[in-house]
């Protein structure tokens, strides 16, 4: 028979071992000194489109990854909701500084490629591409433009001429089941609302054309139903 010293050193080896076997199954990257969990680190790889987020960044151009790159790569990811915020520049996060560039080249004069109707007075335009979204009367800018997150992969936002038909100020998705404010429906269950992500944070939404609060209190104030919206392009990643 074992004596009450020799159960405690073998429950102490027990414990030992099922220990190491704990540790040993969970992945290196979240263990720190003293075996404290901590955040993904910064990714010594360079990404696909290293050189084209060197440019962007205003950082050397040379392709090879380096701590100063990932500290600005890492710090643009969490600016934009881009995840993994790890400094891996990858086609997301590529993607993101191209959509920017051209939110921030379309300026005052959004619609200058004529791509929106001018002959319905006032109008929202939602541009899939450029992932932008602005109110125009006539030929008139009357608000914006400004930047949305539309709908991902499989869940596209229908592109074509379309109405305001319905809108609810506290409206609660009931597929969902999460806030979305501000509505304004314009096709079936596709709507202009608030949310509280950034625009830019992939891979999108179930339809809806989400926007930052201050702006769909805006288009809430601007339009009303049977305004009509246009809705084209083809947002990128999708």
């Amino acid at each position: 028979m074992r004596n009450i010293r020799d159960i405690g050193v073998i429950r102490a080896r027990r414990g030992l071992v099922l220990s190491v076997a704990g540790l040993a199954a969970i992945p290196a990257f979240v263990l720190g000194t003293g075996g404290t969990a901590q955040a993904a680190s910064c990714t010594a790889s360079a990404g696909p489109y290293q050189k084209q987020a060197e440019k962007y960044l205003g950082l050397k151009v040379d392709g090879r990854q380096s701590a100063a790159d990932c500290t600005a790569i890492r710090s643009f990811q969490s600016t934009y909701g881009v995840t993994p915020t790890i400094g891996y520049a990858g086609p997301v996060t590529w993607r993101t500084m191209q959509t920017l560039t051209a939110q921030k080249a379309a300026g005052k004069n959004p619609n200058q490629a004529g791509k929106c109707p001018t002959d319905k007075g006032r109008i929202a335009c939602v541009d899939l591409t450029r992932q932008i979204s602005w109110i125009q009367d006539g030929e008139k800018l009357k608000f914006g433009p400004v930047p949305v997150r539309t709908g991902r992969d499989g869940y596209e936002t229908r592109t074509g001429a379309k109405k305001i038909s319905w809108r609810h100020q506290n409206h609660v998705s009931s597929i969902y089941h999460v806030a979305m404010p501000y509505s304004q429906f314009f096709d079936g269950g596709q709507a202009f609302h608030a949310v509280g992500v950034k625009m830019w944070n992939p891979p999108g939404s179930h339809g809806c054309v989400n926007m930052r609060t201050s702006d769909a209190k805006s288009y809430w104030n601007l339009l009303k139903n049977g305004d009509d919206v246009y809705v084209y392009g083809r947002k990128p990643g999708t």
